[in-house]
């Protein structure tokens, strides 16, 4: 997997292992949903200030999220010779803020957020109550694969 990360804020640490975790997960959901390695992913992190604005640009939703996807296609499984999956934006405050709020490491939040992209990299959704329990129990399976509970 060609991973592309790009770390366009200050506050907030990233450290080897992290990123290390984070590719473990995200070579994980792709086995898990049977597709290559071989592919190309970009992850930048952000502050809240920046995901706030490209939620606002890209969602039309003012106001601050923890992650943010963007597919290079819209439909996977129909997708020949794919080369990049997608992009993920993450907020490194929104995580730590919500690994408080929650009462878990900001690993776990990381990580978990990682997984959610990914899914919705792969044409999940939590669009309606159906989808949302559908994604819920991946990110769930596939964090309890990975060794990483609550």
């Amino acid at each position: 997997m060609e991973l592309f990360f790009d770390n366009r804020q200050n506050s907030i640490t990233i450290d080897e292992e992290l990123l290390k975790t984070m590719e473990k997960a995200m070579v994980y959901c792709l086995a898990k949903e049977g597709l290559s390695n071989e592919l190309e992913i970009s992850i930048s992190f952000v502050n809240n200030l920046e995901i706030k604005e490209l939620n606002r640009i890209y969602r039309n939703k003012d106001k601050e999220t923890d992650v943010l996807s963007f597919p290079q296609y819209d439909n996977i499984q129909n997708a020949k010779n794919i080369t990049c999956l997608g992009d993920i934006v993450l907020s490194l405050e929104k995580a730590e803020e919500q690994a408080k709020e929650y009462d878990h490491s900001f690993q776990r939040e990381v990580v978990y957020l990682t997984v959610h992209s990914m899914l919705h990299l792969m044409g999940y959704d939590h669009d309606d109550d159906l989808n949302t329990g559908r994604m819920r129990q991946k990110e769930e399976e596939i964090m309890v694969d990975l060794g990483i509970l609550r």
